[in-house]
């Protein structure tokens, strides 16, 4: 692949931008010295909106052999099984990958693209926020491929990620056929399209089984403010008796509230959850839960970014994954003998 071309704009047009000075933006390049939160946002959408590239750089020259992750691997266990996958495959191909954070916010994404790109990475494979328009502007500028993953949100680019709708649909099913006829949501991060989609998903599932569209819809935040909502909701005359879990994040909040309320897993309330992740297993019940194939995910993510880097002109692809339904005990499905 030849060296993609910057726009190359000015450190001045950029402190322009932001109503900052040259040296302000100098410090947040070089982390030479601390810079207020915001200031430190507005530099960094002023880079990404007018493509600049850093000082002494008429261009990014990408290493061949490099990868740029940027997602909220640290902090969620699905993307760093995700992450596995990838290493993987980017190593058959004589690739290594280059780690960046996001913590799924936008100015923290954008940070990571600029910081990836600064370093001459070939592509980036991202995990998109609610918000993702900054870096993949400053990534498309610099003419720097990206593959979404996990959150489908542009036609424009390569992208993969799990079936959602249908997926979260059978979670209700499955309790509608145990007889719940009230049954809650406990949703996930808003704005992602993961997010959106299972509760489209939900929703399906609801009018499918011929359940009240009026289901409470519980944001999973912090511990404290789950146990608040839930426990007002609990206490309601026509209150849930079984619940669906739209992450695995979501779902360990859910573990550690219904623990604190005393509320007892299938007995008191039943539960069904998107994303099988590697405690599911273990918990008491264990959990019956729709599977994501997240190596297959992470493997058709560098995939997908090797063909654009050895085609750069191939029209861009959507790939969508199908789940796996787990039946498990915490829906009120009996042990297995």
């Amino acid at each position: 692949m030849s060296p993609a071309k910057s726009i190359s704009p000015s450190m001045g047009s950029v402190a322009t931008a932001a109503g900052v000075s040259k040296s302000t933006v100098s410090h947040v390049l070089n982390r030479t010295r601390a810079v207020a939160p915001e200031t430190e946002q507005a530099v960094r959408r002023a880079m990404a909106r007018l493509g600049y590239v850093g000082p002494g750089q008429t261009g990014l020259v990408p290493d061949a052999m490099t990868i740029g992750i940027a997602m909220s691997a640290m902090s969620n266990q699905y993307f760093g099984t995700v992450v596995q996958a990838m290493d993987r495959r980017a190593s058959l191909a004589g690739y290594s990958l280059l780690l960046a954070d996001t913590h799924d916010e936008p100015m923290n994404e954008v940070r990571a693209m600029t910081d990836l790109l600064r370093r001459g990475v070939s592509g980036v494979i991202l995990a998109p926020s609610a918000d993702p328009s900054a870096a993949l502007n400053y990534a498309t500028s610099n003419g720097v491929p990206v593959v979404l993953i996990d959150r489908i949100s542009s036609l424009s680019f390569d992208q993969v990620g799990s079936e959602n709708v249908e997926a979260t649909a059978s979670l209700v099913g499955h309790l509608a056929g145990h007889g719940h006829r009230r049954v809650g949501f406990i949703s996930p991060m808003p704005g992602l399209t993961t997010t959106e989609e299972r509760m489209e998903g939900f929703h399906l599932g609801l009018r499918r089984a011929g359940i009240s569209l009026d289901a409470p819809v519980i944001p999973a935040t912090d511990t404290g403010e789950l146990r608040g909502q839930l426990d007002a909701v609990l206490s309601t005359a026509d209150a849930p008796t079984a619940l669906v879990s739209g992450n695995n994040q979501a779902t360990i909040e859910l573990m550690k509230v219904c623990r604190l309320l005393g509320v007892s897993i299938p007995e008191d309330l039943a539960l069904a959850v998107f994303d099988d992740f590697e405690w599911a297993d273990s918990f008491h019940p264990r959990l019956t839960a729709v599977a994501q194939p997240t190596s297959a995910i992470g493997a058709q993510a560098i995939e997908l970014l090797l063909s654009r880097l050895s085609d750069p002109q191939v029209p861009a692809r959507t790939v969508r994954m199908q789940t796996t339904f787990i039946a498990r005990e915490s829906c009120g499905c009996a042990s297995p003998t």
